[in-house]
């Protein structure tokens, strides 16, 4: 079995930050915005998250450790 690599990710984004409104795109369809803006009302969302001009975005770092924390296979990984 493949090791899941999520940190792959962060080296195809072009960007340092992450737009809530990709996070969509950015996680292949994991992760939904509204699932980001849930975990920041609870205080559990990515960390460094920024807002600008009333649109919040993520560092790609942390947003990537943040879903790796996550992360829950049901396959064994090698």
């Amino acid at each position: 079995m493949k090791k899941i690599d999520l940190y792959a990710l962060e080296e195809k984004w072009r960007a340092s930050f992450v737009a809530r409104r990709e996070v969509y795109r950015f996680s292949g369809g994991i992760v939904t915005p509204r699932h980001l803006a849930n975990e920041d009302s609870r205080g559990t969302g990515p960390d460094g998250k920024i807002t600008v001009n009333g649109r919040v975005a993520y560092p790609t770092a942390s947003l990537v450790a943040w879903l790796e924390a996550r992360l829950k296979s049901s396959e064994p990984v090698e």
